[in-house]
């Protein structure tokens, strides 16, 4: 079987295992249409401009894949580690990547269906306008700068034990949220909060979520960052992931 059919038949799994804990699918696709009734929709600024909602709406979307990123992947990776099943799991003869890409597939179903609620309060509620092939390519852009946010669910979850990923992937969540400009738009970021955020991942994948979302050219130097941090991110999510199952199991 090759690694993305096993892949797939990890994913499966996942879900399954996933749904029996109803609660945790309700948090996940809850969450991030509660941020913005929160953060957004009392802005009226905001909500009856449809460029400004728009970007609104693309910024929690990225949002919701982000943190079902960290929770879903850094949370499961360190729960797995602490139990039986994870030790034998690798005495089987296929690849350790194929556990990897099930759990971000598996991530990748949740954060699609917590879109969907997302973008019906937004549609119903904010003068956001955008046409269908548009959002098709706009959930594509976000899907591919959501790797660094799956990427460093591995390293947590490969470096914390259950109850310490759960802080650091809620300490995480909210710095790369309020730094990325997801939750305040960085108009409004004094300007030395506004150059060091663009370092962040997050506020990368925002601004090409946002750009494609408005029909704007994408901004190289956050195709350029992107690429920088999913490099560097996947060397670490390896390295510690192989570092762990030296360390554990041989």
């Amino acid at each position: 079987m090759s690694t993305l059919a096993l892949a797939a038949v990890h994913a499966k799994y996942n879900l399954i295992e996933t749904m029996r804990v109803p609660i945790a699918i309700v948090g996940t696709i809850v969450f991030p249409t509660l941020a913005f009734c929160l953060f957004v929709l009392p802005q009226s600024v905001v909500t009856q401009n449809p460029e400004y909602a728009t970007a609104a709406i693309a910024s929690m979307v990225v949002f919701a894949f982000m943190s079902a990123c960290l929770f879903s992947i850094g949370l499961d990776v360190a729960d797995q580690r602490s139990k039986p099943w994870w030790p034998y799991l690798r005495t089987l003869p296929g690849s350790p990547a194929a556990r990897i890409i099930g759990l971000m597939g598996t991530t990748l179903v949740l954060s699609l269906v917590a879109m969907v609620p997302l973008l019906v309060v937004g549609a119903l509620f904010t003068k956001a306008a955008v046409s269908l092939p548009i959002v098709l390519a706009a959930i594509g852009v976000v899907v591919v700068t959501a790797v660094p946010s799956a990427l460093l669910g591995i390293v947590i979850g490969t470096t914390a034990g259950p109850k310490a990923a759960i802080a650091i992937a809620q300490v995480a969540m909210f710095l790369l949220a309020f730094g990325g400009g997801l939750f305040l738009p960085p108009l409004l970021f004094p300007d030395w909060l506004d150059l060091a955020s663009k370092f962040l991942w997050v506020r990368e994948a925002r601004e090409l979520v946002v750009a494609t979302a408005l029909g704007q050219p994408l901004p190289l130097w956050a195709l350029l960052g992107i690429a920088a941090w999913t490099v560097v991110l996947g060397v670490l999510a390896v390295w510690f992931f192989t570092r762990d199952e030296g360390r554990r199991y041989r």
